[in-house]
């Protein structure tokens, strides 16, 4: 297990909550941010603040520097290559460019797109718009009775037509852990031509990924789920993939010329990074990635993978909690959604709130799968490597306040 002193590391961890001492289970959501990746901005902002590649004075040659210092520094996080790596504000940023600059250039009148069950919203609704507006047909693949998926099924989404697959790493619901190493091999075995995306968002914070093992043409994940700060994302594409996509948006820092005639794109990943980036977000994913580096990505996935089971343990004690997701630790990532006998998810976090516990309430903006597993919403507890087994502990003695307002 990890340190439980790491919680000194996070300031917002030493706050009280309606009197309180605050248990943050909402990870899943977002990741809280230690003194180094506040630090880190902090020090951006008094000391090297300028617009990158723009300028020769001083300020803006620190900032280039350390704006594509990050890039290195991410490239090297998922085993990519530097210029495989485009910022964008997040996850779904990164799905939504691909579904744009490639998708309406590639998909087109009797293609197909395919997608799962299990997606975040961010991973099925971009793809399901892409099948409409081109006339494409759009399949989605189905999930197994623990929320797992039958990867000898795939070939009821993937053929000869489907143009993507786009798969979740990690279900930010049931916490199911795909095996996308092999659902890669296995749709380029059944079309080589395929294109597959992994959404990565519950994945690179809480695991060891390497991208290049994996073999997916794109990649994508947030800097805010994994300490760093909002607004700054990743998508990684294979560099022959991205060098024949066209440019998503339009305008400064992404132009090689331009005439009246026409105007020529800079090489990815420039090409795809119009305007001024959220440099500062980038200086604080750097010092997020770096902090995990020193705990180690094994550390960080032993450490909840412990305090998965030990979750599992506690709420299956307790009469009436229905969890979701299979029960092996090995197949699911620290994520435990579940609902209490018939008390909405909204009223069991707004009790569990009043004793300082951060939990997240609701379809967790995967509707389709919750359709799926016969429930309009659920509570979630999500972990982190701050996170201890006195939290899960402070989670189960509120389900017992739960019970006793609604005399369950």
């Amino acid at each position: 297990m990890i340190d439980v002193n790491i919680k000194k590391d996070f300031p917002i961890l030493s706050r009280l909550v309606n009197g309180k001492p605050v248990v943050y289970l909402d990870n899943g959501a977002t990741s809280q941010k230690p003194e180094a990746v506040i630090n880190a901005i902090s020090d951006y902002y008094k000391n090297h603040n300028a617009n990158v590649h723009r300028g020769v004075h001083v300020l803006a040659e620190e900032a280039t520097e350390l704006f594509e210092n990050s890039r290195k520094t991410v490239a090297e996080f998922i085993g990519a290559r530097k210029e495989e790596i485009v910022f964008v504000r997040n996850t779904t940023e990164a799905i939504n460019l691909v579904a744009y600059a490639w998708g309406r250039k590639n998909v087109g009148k009797g293609d197909s797109v395919a997608t799962t069950i299990m997606e975040h919203h961010s991973n099925f609704v971009p793809w399901q718009q892409l099948a409409i507006e081109r006339g494409a047909e759009f399949k989605v693949w189905d999930i197994n009775k623990d929320g797992t998926l039958d990867l000898e099924k795939i070939f009821d989404v993937v053929n000869s037509k489907t143009k993507i697959l786009a798969v979740t790493h990690v279900s930010n619901v049931t916490g199911v852990i795909n095996d996308v190493k092999e659902i890669v091999a296995r749709a380029k075995r059944i079309n080589p031509s395929i294109l597959v995306l992994v959404d990565g968002a519950q994945a690179v914070p809480h695991m060891k990924v390497n991208v290049s093992d994996i073999g997916a043409d794109f990649y994508a994940f947030s800097g805010h789920k994994m300490m760093g700060p909002m607004g700054i994302g990743v998508l990684f594409g294979k560099k022959e993939v991205l060098e024949n996509m066209p440019s998503f948006l339009f305008g400064g820092s992404m132009i090689r010329e331009v005439s009246i005639e026409k105007t020529e794109f800079l090489d990815p990943p420039t090409r795809f990074e119009a305007g001024t980036p959220d440099v500062a977000g980038t200086v604080g994913l750097t010092a997020a990635i770096d902090y995990l580096k020193k705990l180690g990505m094994d550390e960080v996935r032993a450490h909840e993978k412990e305090l998965t089971k030990y979750c599992l343990e506690a709420l299956g004690k307790i009469e009436g909690v229905t969890i979701y997701g299979p029960l092996d630790t090995e197949k699911r990532a620290g994520v435990v959604s579940f609902n209490y006998k018939n008390i909405h998810s909204h009223d069991v976090a707004q009790i569990l709130d009043s004793v300082g516990v951060c939990v997240r309430s609701g379809h967790h903006c995967a509707m389709p799968l919750h359709t799926r597993l016969g429930a309009s919403a659920s509570t979630r507890a999500s972990f982190y490597v701050y996170n201890t087994k006195e939290d899960i502990d402070r989670l189960a003695e509120g389900l017992e306040k739960v019970r006793s307002v609604f005399k369950a």
